[in-house]
């Protein structure tokens, strides 16, 4: 790609970035184009669908939590960095409004240029999971799709202003279902506040 047009495209994936984080991933192309002041051709020249919009400025993300999975199967107890690589996906998450739709439905399509990202995704978590039931610090009753779920849930708690003050407490009470001993994983979460 040509110094100019690598430009270009990092320039659409910054202003996407910034708005898809205002409004979530179901932003309007053309808002999108229009603040990177370019037509909606030029935007689409580039990114010809708004899932291969959305591949390329998430893919770094992706990349950046399955890495993390594996740092921290290698340097935490398995029950820590279960919890630990869970709430930062959930945090990262929330960063994009409605991506856990998009996450789910695209581990489901082979022809979603999300699923190779998602799956992947996934399969981190999995290993993740597996190792702590492995060391008996997480219940076997449930697989990588169930943690999947959860985070996706997890994630639509902190965007709804009404439980966004009790997402913390939430997570240390999912986060407590999946752990058989949760008092020896620190869940960091706060208390609940509110009613």
């Amino acid at each position: 790609m040509r110094a100019d047009a690598r430009k270009n495209r990092d320039h659409l994936l910054a202003v996407a970035g910034t708005v898809i984080t205002e409004q979530g991933v179901d932003a309007s192309l053309r808002d999108i184009a229009r603040r990177a002041d370019v037509g909606l051709a030029t935007l689409l020249r580039h990114f010809p669908t708004r899932e291969a919009l959305l591949e390329a400025l998430l893919r770094t993300s992706f990349d950046e939590l399955t890495a993390r999975a594996g740092q921290l199967e290698t340097s935490s107890a398995p029950e820590d960095a279960l919890v630990s690589w869970v709430r930062d996906c959930v945090a990262w998450t929330t960063e994009y409004r409605g991506v856990t739709v998009l996450m789910a439905a695209a581990i489901e399509d082979t022809e979603s240029a999300l699923h190779a990202s998602c799956v992947t995704l996934r399969a981190a978590g999995t290993r993740l999971l597996t190792r702590a039931q492995d060391a008996g610090a997480a219940r076997t009753d449930i697989d990588g799709t169930d943690l999947f779920a959860l985070i996706a849930a997890l994630a639509w708690l902190g965007d709804q202003p009404s439980l966004a003050s009790r997402a913390d407490h939430l997570f240390d009470v999912v986060a407590s279902a999946i752990l058989t001993n949760p008092a020896s994983a620190d869940t960091g979460g706060a208390p609940p506040s509110g009613p």
